[in-house]
């Protein structure tokens, strides 16, 4: 990290949630973490966790403000805070970097709330309690889309009138981008390559889904749109459908656009595919005593990743190296399996023991020995953002 002393305090602000972290800057050491769930009412409480224990107290205030000023009281003590870094999630066009937090860069996450209604407010609203409480702490930001603004337009551009792209910044913009970048970067290192001339496709999957075709470093192509609901399929979310979809429901069913998206954001996915559960764990569970919906979750699941992972082969000329990462990538030897048997082709044979044990023996490789290999190359966004923090701050 940048910085050789201190420490930066990492902020994820959900609509009803502060998930945070205090990560020391020398070492990227975690010196305490934690989560504020139901913010904004009287039933807010902080879970905490410290390396000598975890503590969970009450926050009768539970407003956003009040919350982050406990985090921080809880921050400072332990060390001597150099600043906070937030996730945001939609940056627009405007942010391919991480950027210190001034009245313009707030303006400009402030002008992207339509395109992330739900995500941008609250981010917003934690940099501005940091402001209130610490108003000399210096901040960063740290964008969902900023990894992607290198595609080139012909991935990012979608086939509609020119107007929709030029007024209402109507185009695909991708999201976990600090994701995709730790791993590839991560990755790196593990095959013992320069990143600069290594062709990855990472895959990071969780609750939320997306796919990227990395090439020498940056990111050509990604399955994310102008929104975090297109691409793959997820835990509540269905990825792509066919836009035609709006039109026929609504006549059926007399629902509204924005009903429609709903459902199609927390109400379809795995969840709907099974009937049952977002959480693949569950799925698998539900697919393994015979469970023919949870079957079929995980098959289309398995078919969407393994078809999206294929496509963006095809914006690398070459695969040197799939990564899976995030809860279901890290942690699920059952989809990579799955997932690695539909792309042979491509040159990936699944290793079954290293798979087994996510390639902890194996320095994350989980295919057998090639030069098309397979990697779990668990992510770590909190410190990512730390070390982007560190760096502009620094200098």
């Amino acid at each position: 990290m940048a910085a050789s002393g201190g420490s930066v305090l990492v902020l994820n602000s959900g609509s009803s949630s502060v998930k945070f972290a205090l990560v020391a800057a020398a070492t990227g050491e975690r010196v305490l973490g934690g989560l504020a769930d139901e913010v904004g009412t009287c039933e807010a409480a902080l879970r905490i966790r410290r390396p000598g224990g975890d503590a969970t107290e009450p926050l009768p205030d539970g407003s956003r403000p009040a919350v982050i000023a406990r985090i921080l009281d809880l921050a400072s003590p332990d060390a001597d805070l150099i600043g906070a870094g937030h996730r945001v999630v939609h940056g627009g066009e405007r942010f391919s970097d991480s950027v210190l937090v001034d009245d313009d860069v707030i303006a400009a996450i402030r002008s992207f709330a339509p395109l992330a209604p739900l995500q941008n407010p609250a981010d917003l609203a934690g940099i501005e309690a940091i402001r209130a409480a610490r108003p000399g702490l210096p901040q960063v930001a740290v964008f969902d889309t900023a990894f992607h603004q290198t595609m080139p337009a012909s991935a990012y551009r979608y086939a509609v009138p020119e107007e929709w792209y030029t007024r209402y910044g109507v185009r695909r913009y991708g999201f976990h981008g600090t994701s995709h970048r730790f791993v590839s970067e991560r990755a790196a290192i593990l095959l013992g390559r320069p990143l600069g001339e290594l062709r990855l496709v990472t895959a990071h999957l969780g609750n939320g889904c997306s796919a990227a075709a990395v090439r020498d470093g940056v990111s050509v192509d990604t399955t994310m749109g102008l929104t975090p609901l297109e691409g793959l399929v997820m835990g509540t979310r269905s990825g792509d459908v066919d836009p035609g979809v709006f039109a026929y429901l609504a006549e059926q069913t007399g629902r509204s656009a924005a009903e429609l998206t709903g459902t199609l954001n927390t109400r379809s996915g795995l969840l709907g595919l099974s009937g049952t559960s977002n959480d693949m764990r569950h799925v698998q569970d539900a697919a393994a005593r015979g469970d023919e919906r949870a079957r079929l979750a995980l098959d289309v699941f398995v078919h969407r990743l393994a078809k999206a992972v294929a496509g963006l082969v095809t914006s690398l000329e070459r695969l040197d190296a799939l990564i899976f990462t995030g809860g279901i990538g890290e942690n699920s030897a059952i989809v990579r399996g799955l997932v690695m048997a539909r792309l042979g082709f491509l040159g990936l044979a699944e290793d079954p023991a290293a798979n087994a044990a996510h390639g902890q023996s194996t320095g994350g490789r989980i295919s057998r020995p090639g030069p098309v290999q397979a990697l779990v190359v668990p992510t770590d966004e909190e410190l990512m953002i730390a070390r982007d923090t560190a760096r502009l701050i620094a200098g």
